[in-house]
């Protein structure tokens, strides 16, 4: 049994017969397909119908008067619109070979024989209802897939005018920054430089309490210098050029330890360092980034004796991932999404001295390389930074073998 189809699925099949009852006899044949059957009682009436409607298939008689089928077959494949449709030839009047040969001649693509076999007529037209509907879902795929690239053309291009007026803005607020950082330069070191010299002169003329006070005021006035500098630094790091040469992030790391070290000969500190790691990319910002963060390794270790700090590499997903791990202070997973942003900080200023603003920076050098950076600590018990650098052609010599 046969199911009928859904309404906006139904396709049309044209009889064409200038005989009433053979259009009833065919009616009968074909109802159970579920299809539009549309009749014509002469060839005009069937050139007249396919004016309106697509037909998955015609069922054309060949004996007509007036017009037969042969020259109705003809008309109808000399329209742009009918040129392909199948036709299907049923006749009674002569079944010599020539007569069928004339029916393909003209794009007919069967030819059958009076009185038809119901079950036999329903297959063959049944094959070309299903190629319509095939034809038609192709029509609205197509439809829908042109709509889908000019939607996403669309899309594409908001999306470029909106990163391109962010950029703008970003750079606008850059140069704001910047310049409201430069400014701020000046009246804060002769906020630094009155207080020094009212000190120094006229220390003799202060009691405890006012030379508490002038000592308050050089103290927050070196923080408000620190903040200055480091914004007007987050500012060029985020302006500047790259500049994409071979890096030896090995020899950097070596060079800020044994720099800070140096500075602070009482601390005990184990270091380990994996040789060999060399990266493509801006030798300055990179420099800077790996500074910020084996400084950072460094003071949130103090009170560990002996602290450790390691750099090395690992694998994560088929990319070098570089990482800074100390046994320092840690922090709570919980508000890592803060350690990136400027002057955030988890610990106490009283205890790790400090303006908020290297690891934002050194978000930024990664972020400019094409990378990212995150981390991953637990308090008291340490933290490791890692980083990648997808920007640019990643090499670690010697450790390659290891990963």
């Amino acid at each position: 049994m046969i199911a009928p189809p859904d309404e906006g699925d139904r396709v049309n099949i044209l009889l064409v017969d200038d005989q009433p009852e053979n259009l009833v006899a065919l009616e009968a044949m074909l109802e159970p397909l579920g299809q539009n059957l549309v009749q014509a009682r002469s060839g005009r009436d069937a050139l007249r119908a396919l004016l309106s409607i697509d037909a998955a298939v015609v069922l054309l008689d060949v004996k007509m008067p007036d017009m037969d089928g042969f020259e109705t077959a003809e008309l109808i494949r000399e329209r742009e619109r009918s040129r392909d449709t199948p036709i299907i030839f049923l006749t009674a009047a002569d079944r010599s070979q020539t007569l069928a040969n004339r029916g393909y001649a003209v794009g007919a693509v069967d030819y059958l024989l009076k009185p038809v076999v119901p079950e036999f007529v329903r297959s063959k037209v049944s094959v070309f209802v299903e190629l319509a509907k095939r034809a038609r879902q192709l029509e609205r795929q197509a439809v829908r897939l042109q709509a889908s690239e000019q939607a996403a053309r669309e899309l594409a291009e908001a999306r470029a005018d909106l990163v391109a007026d962010l950029e703008q803005k970003n750079r606008e607020l850059e140069t704001f920054s910047y310049a409201v950082s430069h400014d701020l330069r000046a009246p804060v070191r002769r906020i630094d430089g009155f207080s020094r010299a009212l000190l120094e002169s006229h220390a003799a003329a202060l009691d405890d309490g006012g030379r508490r006070f002038l000592g308050n005021i050089r103290e927050a006035t070196s923080h408000m210098s620190g903040l200055i500098d480091d914004m007007l630094h987050l500012a060029q790091v985020t302006r500047a050029e790259i500049r994409r040469l071979p890096v030896d992030l090995s020899g950097v790391v070596e060079t800020t330890l044994r720099t800070l070290a140096d500075a602070d000969p009482e601390r005990r500190v184990e270091y380990v360092v994996r040789p060999g790691l060399e990266v493509e990319g801006d030798p300055r910002l990179l420099r800077v980034a790996v500074e910020n963060l084996i400084g950072n390794a460094f003071k949130f270790s103090a009170g560990r004796d002996p602290a450790r700090i390691e750099f090395g590499v690992v694998s994560a997903h088929a990319e070098p991932a570089y990482f800074v791990r100390d046994n320092g202070a840690g922090f709570d997973m919980a508000y890592a999404d803060r350690l990136f942003t400027p002057f955030q900080r988890l610990h106490s200023t009283r205890h790790y001295p400090g303006t908020g603003v290297g690891l934002a920076t050194v978000q930024r050098i990664v972020q400019r390389h094409g990378g990212r950076v995150w981390a991953d600590g637990v308090p008291d018990q340490g933290a490791t930074f890692w980083f990648t650098l997808g920007g640019g052609r990643d090499v670690a010599r010697e450790a390659s073998a290891g990963m």
